[in-house]
């Protein structure tokens, strides 16, 4: 769900990066990565990544146990994710930038320009399994930090799904946001920024959801986790997904898949959605 960033931005963000690379001493070379309206900016360096991000002053300082540096401490060494190597923040003007060395990722993403899935990549099921114990192993960390909270879901499934919030919202440590542009072939799970407590199943729910364009990679993602998938707190979870899923719909996104949101989501809860929900809901 990447956005090309306006020119002021793009600017902004490449003078950032190129700050970044002479304080942390690194030559980069080759084409930029852009994040969701240049938010972020991702570069190669050797044998190293690059990665700023830009945000405000009142969301700058960096929570403990949180994002990419809590997952270097937290997460279990065996679930495959890029190594931090530094991390450096300064303050510029209104904005405040956030630089973060890791290792370079060799293996290709599966989908590096969109988010969803738009064929089949074939994926081994050597692949399959690798998702299925990065996941389990994830789910014995500690998570601080807690994604798509309660009060969100309470609004967003009348809004989005046209169901009332459940009562109970069972959660677990898991990525947060694992879509098909977050992934790689051999397995790497990337961009630990919003990873901590998430309702069960919301992983391969989302998953599930950005794969429905390709139903072979969607039925073998459903066989795969129905362990979790076909229980009713993973069934919460998926919807959870869906939800945000169709406010991005609200909001211009995701146009070619949504009316299958809309179509899982109805098998799901034997409501469809309500059409032309208001996007502006935040939690």
């Amino acid at each position: 769900m990447n956005s090309l960033a306006d020119e002021a931005t793009q600017a902004r963000m490449e003078a950032a990066h190129h700050t970044a690379a002479l304080l942390l001493g690194l030559i980069c070379t080759g084409p930029a990565a852009w994040g969701f309206q240049g938010r972020t900016m991702g570069r190669r360096a050797g044998n190293r990544w690059l990665r700023v991000n830009c945000t405000t002053k009142a969301h700058a300082q960096r929570k403990p146990g949180e994002g990419i540096v809590g997952a270097s401490t937290l997460v279990p060494d065996d679930v495959p994710r890029p190594q931090l190597h530094d991390v450096i923040d300064w303050p510029e003007g209104e904005y405040v930038y956030q630089a973060e060395v890791t290792d370079y990722v060799t293996h290709p993403v599966i989908s590096p320009d969109r988010a969803d899935l738009a064929h089949d990549p074939g994926l081994p099921d050597e692949w399959w399994s690798s998702l299925r114990r990065a996941l389990s192993r994830l789910g014995q960390a500690e998570g601080v930090r807690t994604t798509v909270r309660s009060g969100w879901i309470e609004r967003a499934f009348p809004q989005f799904l046209g169901i009332p919030a459940p009562e109970r919202v069972e959660r677990v440590t898991r990525h947060a946001d694992l879509h098909w542009g977050n992934v790689t072939a051999p397995l790497t799970l990337l961009d630990w920024e919003r990873w901590g407590l998430v309702p069960v199943g919301y992983d391969p729910g989302l998953l599930h959801a950005n794969s429905l364009l390709v139903p072979t990679v969607a039925t073998r993602l459903q066989s795969e986790f129905a362990s979790v998938l076909d229980t009713p707190a993973g069934r919460i979870g998926e919807l959870v997904a869906l939800a945000e899923m169709l406010q991005a719909v609200a909001r211009g996104w995701y146009r070619e898949l949504a009316p299958l949101l809309a179509d899982r989501a109805a098998e799901l809860t034997g409501v469809r959605p309500p059409t032309g929900a208001d996007p502006v809901l935040t939690g």
